[in-house]
């Protein structure tokens, strides 16, 4: 079963974090990519620009309108994820709590279920 592992990332949460804590979550991922690999449980893994680099397209009267970034209202946005192939959903929750951002108040690691991918109904 695949999950997608999302990573919120709150920017005035990251912002108050030392430089040392900020090394810590960037050797734990390291880490945790390296025993995902080991497992043969990872498939994919990408981390995101900020967003105030984003573009955001629309359809307005047949014509795509783009607007710049930063598009959401929220403090939080979508830093990255980590796609992983693995046995159940207790597991990808077991993984996802092992991820380094899960342990900081104020950031947030959601587990969802793929549905489809590659055109095949997994769900």
């Amino acid at each position: 079963m695949k999950f997608l592992i999302s990573l919120h990332l709150n920017p005035a949460v990251l912002d108050a974090l030392t430089d040392e804590e900020k090394g810590a979550i960037g050797a734990g991922h390291g880490r945790f990519i390296e025993e995902l690999r080991e497992s043969g449980e990872l498939v994919l893994t990408q981390a995101l620009v900020d967003p105030s680099q984003a573009a955001v397209v629309t359809v307005r009267n047949g014509q795509p309108v783009v607007t710049d970034g930063p598009f959401l209202e929220a403090k939080e946005f979508l830093g990255g994820f980590y796609l992983v192939d693995c046995e159940d959903k207790e597991r990808a929750v077991e993984l996802a709590g092992r991820i380094p951002d899960a342990a900081i108040e104020g950031l947030g690691v959601e587990v969802r279920q793929v549905m489809f991918s590659d055109g095949h109904l997994e769900a």
